[in-house]
């Protein structure tokens, strides 16, 4: 039995004999990712927003984690198993995942985070009325890719050939493209859009990258990719391709340069609504909150590596960098 499994055994157990007990049973969240695992440091954001509205983690509440793995077909059944659990809500933790659980149930309350346009891609009718049973966070990617491309450019003036890497099964993959094209248009660059739904993909992707003398590498937000981010992190220093990624996880881990939203703060403030439902609050009267803090963090033992020199303006515009 994998680790992940294994825990959610002991939850659901531990809220069971809660109630045989005599005690209040504890309230179970249901979480659901496309990903294969949870991100270093944001459960704990996500717990403390739970406790600011009042619910402990092991006293008030029990979780039930569903993982995709990246294999994003695999979401409407683990939104269903979740939905048959009787979880008290659905934490959907990115986009795929949150057309899955709202497929699945028009009952059960659903939180979400996604980086699109939540009305134009069809989870909600209104910003500040979600409507039916969904709420929740939203990134915009939107301004995120040509950013990328900034920031790059910034980095890397005479760079004339860059790749995006996207995986097709994300509904964000067309838009996110059409902004990064864009982008690069305006700087006269050469762009190659390169996409990726396997490990095998993302091998076959960096080969095409080093067939076709990529100058450097823009990585999509995608639940996908931050699951296989270690991988990502290797290819691009193995390839030493110049490589900006969409959060500080892949900075963490050796990635140049990453550009993105903070998950502790968008997991906390997610933790806040979930509790605020488990109060009893109606998803359609909680409006759908947009993404504050950005992070910019440059890894400078990367690009020593790489033989890069950082602009100074570049460097005190970082938030963080690593020595």
């Amino acid at each position: 039995m994998r680790r992940r499994d294994f825990i959610t055994v002991l939850a659901g157990a531990a809220a069971w004999m809660s109630a045989a007990g005599g005690q209040e049973p504890r309230r179970v969240i249901g979480h659901l990712s496309g990903r294969s695992d949870s991100l270093p440091g944001i459960l704990p954001a996500f717990y403390q927003g739970l406790k600011e509205t009042g619910f402990v983690k092991g006293k008030d509440i029990s979780s039930e984690f569903r993982w995709a793995d990246g294999h994003y077909d695999r979401l409407p059944t683990l939104a269903a198993e979740l939905v048959d659990r009787h979880v008290s809500v659905i934490f959907a933790m990115d986009l795929p995942s949150a057309f899955a659980a709202k497929a699945a149930t028009t009952t059960v309350p659903i939180v979400f985070l996604t980086g699109a346009d939540p009305i134009k891609v069809g989870l909600v009718e209104s910003l500040s009325r979600p409507n039916g049973n969904l709420t929740g966070v939203s990134i915009f990617f939107s301004i995120f890719g040509p950013k990328h491309v900034e920031l790059l450019h910034e980095l890397l003036p005479v760079a004339n050939t860059i790749a995006m890497l996207g995986n097709p099964g994300n509904e964000n993959f067309e838009l996110y493209a059409t902004d990064i094209r864009a982008a690069a248009d305006a700087l006269k660059q050469r762009l190659e859009v390169l996409t990726a739904r396997t490990e095998s993909d993302i091998e076959a992707a960096f080969a095409a990258m080093v067939r076709h003398r990529v100058d450097a590498l823009i990585v999509m937000p995608d639940a996908f990719f931050i699951g296989q981010r270690e991988l990502l992190v290797r290819l691009a220093a193995r390839h030493t391709i110049p490589t900006i990624y969409p959060s500080r996880v892949f900075s963490d881990i050796g990635g140049l340069i990453s550009y993105g939203s903070s998950f502790q703060e968008l997991y906390q403030r997610l933790g806040i609504y979930v509790g605020k439902i488990l109060k009893g609050a109606k998803p359609a009267d909680l409006p759908i909150q947009q993404s504050t803090k950005v992070e910019l963090v440059i890894n400078l033992k990367t690009t020593k590596a790489l033989n890069l020199t950082v602009p100074p303006e570049l460097l005190a515009r970082a938030d963080d960098v690593i020595e």
